[in-house]
């Protein structure tokens, strides 16, 4: 190959899976699916590094498909990464009629998280006419939401669910976590694209 120096023979003569053309977007679908790692690899016939390698290479974002919402549910999910005592707090704005996680942030159960949520939301230029939390204190003292309570969070506390069906790391109960915060990123942003797009 005159663009990478890379020796190889065509996709149907390859001895080793990994190399093969449609590798990595196989892999990424199966990510983006709830597989792990190692279930990836048994199944797939690819070595555990080259699925690490393709996840921490990927590169998926999620942009907000409008500039104003008419209501926006926010909530924290809880994951950990190398151990549970080492949490890592989700905190993002979801919109039920649509289905689409429209902003997040990474950092703690507090109201400076909650804080660069809002933050992170005016960045993006998006406005909204009312948003939803729950009872916790510090959305209310940060977000000072139109509506409280878990009837008007159904549709968030709904993707909570969603998203341990379709990311491994999020399942509460799992022996399928991430060592590394890289990693652990990288897996949520592929999940929130999928869960968005529909696609990889």
């Amino acid at each position: 190959c005159k663009a990478c120096g890379r020796q190889f023979v065509g996709d149907h003569n390859l001895t080793y899976l990994g190399c093969h053309s449609k590798a990595d977007h196989l892999i990424l679908i199966m990510l983006a699916r709830c597989c792990g790692i190692r279930d990836i690899s048994a199944i797939a016939t690819f070595s555990v590094g080259k699925i690490l390698k393709t996840l921490a290479r990927s590169n998926y974002e999620i942009t907000p498909k409008r500039n104003h919402y008419k209501c926006l549910e926010v909530d924290e999910f809880w994951t950990f990464v190398g151990k549970k005592k080492n949490k890592h707090w989700l905190q993002y704005a979801y919109e039920r009629a649509s289905g689409e996680i429209v902003a997040f942030v990474w950092g703690g159960r507090d109201a400076i998280t909650a804080t660069r949520l809002k933050n992170r939301i005016k960045e993006l230029e998006i406005t909204y006419d009312h948003i939803s939390s729950d009872h916790w204190e510090s959305f209310i003292k940060v977000f000072k939401p139109s509506q409280q309570g878990k009837f008007h969070t159904i549709g968030i506390e709904g993707n909570n669910c969603r998203l341990r069906h379709r990311i491994k790391r999020a399942v509460r109960k799992t022996c399928c976590f991430s060592k590394k915060i890289l990693n652990h990123v990288k897996a949520f942003n592929l999940g929130f694209f999928y869960i968005n797009n529909g696609f990889i």
